[in-house]
């Protein structure tokens, strides 16, 4: 069983250690990138998700994307949003970068 009942250290926590998250490298990121316009008001966007990792390594990810392509975005629940159709430049970036892993759908 060993569950834990009562402790009267006051510092005792009952959470699990959290493990530390490493980014794999950028050969082992399985990343997908789409094209759409659901939910949006009809703008279209290139979105890039399966990025595995920190959350201030997807921003950063996100910020060299958005940098390249010239045009704004955001990073939001584990996806990189690029305003605009620009899955091939997004796609020739990723893959000059070394994200070999990387499928356009």
């Amino acid at each position: 069983m060993g569950a834990i009942v009562y402790s009267t250290n006051p510092n005792f926590n009952t959470a699990p250690p959290e493990e530390a998250l490493v980014t794999p490298p950028p050969a082992l990121q399985p990343l997908r990138i789409r094209f759409e316009t659901k939910h949006r008001g009809g703008k279209a966007v290139t979105l890039v998700t399966g990025f595995q990792g920190l959350p201030a390594d997807a921003e950063a990810l996100g910020k060299q994307l958005k940098t390249h392509c010239g045009t704004g975005g955001s990073v939001k629940d584990g996806e990189i949003i690029i305003q605009g159709d620009q899955r091939n430049k997004v796609w020739q970036w990723l893959l000059k970068m070394g994200y070999t892993q990387t499928k356009k759908v």
